[in-house]
């Protein structure tokens, strides 16, 4: 829809009114304002303003009085947001300018000592790095509860036999508690991205203004302490300009999300007829609008989708971030949006996935079927030929091979081809070979650590619930 021409907005703007003699253009203050998106940091915003009012007045720079009238007012402000009756108005830009104006009408004049030894320049990276931290806390908790759920399903299945695949093709017996136990190891490392992610987010940008610091005696180590950062950033101007810590979050939010991808994509294999080896209730399926039989996996579809979103965030953030100057740029109000969507998609898909490992019902039966094809002990033969008759793998590779191209003339698996048959390609094999060449014996025999078999898939699940789960 074409818009109107630009006009004239009538007054000038409060932040720098003394400048500028009237207001900016309708389109111009439309571009400008972000306080449809920033309102989300309005309780940071309040919290990193109430320890920079305390240090203010313990340094002298605004009297003792100015300093609880700027906390009562900014407490009562919380109020009002969290119980919906404020309202945020797109003229004043932000939810800086939004909660200064509101305190102004609330206690006066010194509404205006807030500001002194900031800018909104330190102020907004400061309410970033605080929203994100938060964000990063809640986040660990949820894939800690995804931990849990994928560990719960691997102890009931430790024995549960399944093929395991490479190329998409059956390889070798394994468990399905070992293949869950896999995630449970990918989340671990995700979580491990996120916390070391979360200390470079712990460092605070406030107190470095614009971008060179302040003349006021301010004491950065006290306001920093008070917003539970480690530190204060060293240096001003990489302070208010940094924003990789929101490209890490982003890249490592890549990174999770491309896990819970894998994870819906064999979902999505495993409940179709042509595999069949679990069931996903009506909780986490959609229905057919023409096809009243259907039962589709949607939620695990969804979560396959939302990855391409995760992995788009982070080439949003990198684009517009690549070709700035240091240090501050109007771009960089479009930092935060990304952000947001990555951290509302990644609860969502995680509570999702949490959700489908309690839900989904594994069909044993069908599972061990899928076993009896494609000759998937054929490495416990080789590995029996190396063992027993003292052959080299490479050679006992070889003959397997031809061992194997027999039973598929023959159309029957390995431990269904006769003995004699197998001694016409090597006359070294014994009848002790039937030991080896069932997927029971296949599995059971995996016992190295990190490997498949039952006693093991449950002691790891036992340690991996004490390391990760505490």
């Amino acid at each position: 829809m074409a818009r109107k021409p630009p006009q004239k907005t009538a007054a000038a703007n409060a932040m720098w009114g003394g400048h500028y003699a009237s207001g900016p253009a309708a389109i111009m203050a439309e571009i400008n304002a972000s306080i449809d998106v920033d309102k989300r940091l309005y309780a940071e915003d309040i919290s990193a303003s109430q320890a920079h009012a305390a240090m203010l007045a313990q340094q002298g720079i605004i009297s003792a009085k100015d300093g609880r009238d700027i906390a009562r007012g900014l407490d009562q402000i919380l109020r009002e947001i969290e119980t919906g009756k404020f309202t945020f108005s797109a003229a004043l830009e932000d939810v800086h300018m939004n909660v200064e104006s509101r305190l102004r009408d609330l206690i006066g004049d010194a509404a205006g000592r807030l500001h002194t030894a900031r800018s909104r320049n330190d102020q907004v990276a400061t309410d970033f790095r605080l929203w994100l931290r938060g964000a990063l806390d809640h986040l660990d908790a949820a894939l800690r509860d995804l931990q849990a759920a994928f560990l719960d399903k691997a102890e009931a299945h430790a024995a549960t036999l399944m093929p395991g695949f490479t190329h998409l093709q059956a390889a070798q017996p394994v468990t399905f508690g070992h293949h869950l136990l896999a995630y449970v190891e990918m989340i671990a490392r995700d979580r491990a991205r996120f916390q070391d992610c979360r200390t470079r987010v712990n460092e605070m940008p406030l107190g470095a203004a614009a971008l060179a610091g302040t003349s006021f005696p301010i004491d950065r180590a006290m306001t920093a302490k008070a917003l539970g950062f480690d530190r204060p950033m060293a240096n001003s101007m990489d302070a208010v300009s940094a924003r990789d810590f929101a490209l890490e979050f982003l890249a490592d939010a890549g990174i999770l999300g491309i896990h819970l991808s894998r994870f819906a994509e064999e979902l999505v294999l495993w409940a179709s007829p042509a595999f069949g080896f679990i069931k996903l209730s009506e909780a986490f399926t959609t229905g057919s609008s023409i096809m009243p039989q259907k039962r589709n996996p949607d939620a695990a579809e969804l979560v396959r989708g939302k990855a391409g979103r995760l992995l788009g965030a982070f080439t949003n953030l990198c684009v517009m971030l690549k070709g700035l100057p240091l240090t501050y740029g109007k771009d960089m109000q479009e930092d935060k949006q990304p952000v947001f969507d990555a951290v509302d998609t990644l609860a969502l898909t995680i509570a999702a996935t949490a959700g489908m490992v309690r839900d989904m019902e594994p069909d044993a039966a069908a599972m061990r079927r899928a076993l009896d094809a494609g000759f998937i002990t054929a490495t416990d033969l080789a590995d029996w030929l190396v063992r027993e008759a003292n052959i080299p793998f490479r050679d006992a590779h070889h003959i397997t091979g031809k061992i194997v191209r027999l039973a598929e003339a023959k159309q029957c698996r390995l431990d269904e081809l006769p003995l004699a048959a197998m001694q016409g390609i090597d006359r070294r094999i014994t009848a002790a070979v039937f030991s080896v060449l069932t997927p029971e014996a296949a599995v059971k025999s995996r016992k190295s650590f990190g490997g498949t078999a039952p006693d093991r898939v449950k002691k790891a699940a036992q340690a991996a619930r004490k390391t990760y789960l505490g």
